[in-house]
């Protein structure tokens, strides 16, 4: 019964969905990172900062997922 358990956990933690998200919020977050160094305009700052926030996001989101 415990390697039944043990077998849908692994399953789970190698669904590819998991991987899409996180290889999307790694994109987000170089696109985040690459804004920063366009320009020195606070408006590109907060937006740059904003972005590479939301891209940290998903990726923890996604680790999350594969954790549990």
């Amino acid at each position: 019964m415990a390697n039944v358990n043990e077998n849908r956990q692994t399953n789970n933690a190698n669904n590819p969905s998991h991987y899409t998200l996180m290889t999307l919020g790694i994109v987000i977050t170089m696109v985040g990172v690459g804004l920063r160094f366009i320009g020195t305009f606070s408006l590109i700052d907060v937006i740059s900062n904003i972005i590479l926030i939301v891209g940290v996001l998903i990726c923890l989101k996604s680790v999350s997922n594969i954790l549990k």
